[in-house]
């Protein structure tokens, strides 16, 4: 009878609403685990790998790209989770086209972060950190692996910066 009167579908709004909403707390989730998951690989397990000289052994390379390898396919994962439910929230938010094509580009742009860290930088750095000459006696990291370092850094930040933005938009644009 309420629908006939004001000619709206009340169980509709509320249906579209609680999709939107559901959509909205898949991404801020996943994009929250993704960004502490960083924030503790960056400035926990690197750092303290780097100060007990496990960067110097022999058999870094092959635990570093375990680690890596692991985490760049959760990494994938979450990019994966948070660029569909950014675009399933965005068919269903009432938001701006504006709005709904910066946080789409934002989850291409991390999605494409996470597969260059997967299937370039991190297989082309452990790449340089294997020692194949079993003979030698002094063991250093090659120069190029320090330009490596502070070339991965780059997309790192990227990173974090756009997952930071989508969270605030997302936090922002609640419907």
């Amino acid at each position: 009878m309420t629908q006939a009167f004001n000619g709206r579908d009340n169980n509709r709004l509320s249906t579209v609403e609680a999709a939107s909403k559901r959509w909205q707390n898949v991404a801020i989730a996943s994009l929250s685990f993704w960004l502490s998951g960083s924030l503790i690989l960056d400035l926990v397990i690197m750092p303290t790998l780097w100060t007990t000289g496990m960067m110097e052994s022999s058999g870094f390379a092959s635990a570093s790209y375990s680690i890596f390898w692991i985490f760049n396919r959760v990494e994938l994962l979450c990019a994966a989770v948070a660029l569909s439910s950014i675009w399933a929230w965005s068919q269903e938010s009432p938001s701006s086209a504006e709005n709904k094509q910066q946080l789409f580009a934002g989850a291409v742009m991390l999605l494409a972060i996470a597969l260059s860290y997967t299937f370039i930088l991190t297989p082309y750095m452990s790449g340089l950190g294997i020692n194949l000459d079993v003979l030698e006696t002094t063991k250093s990291l090659p120069a190029e692996m320090d330009r490596m370092h502070a070339i991965c850094w780059v997309p790192e930040a990227s990173k974090l910066g756009i997952v930071g933005l989508l969270l605030s938009k997302c936090d922002r644009s609640i419907a």
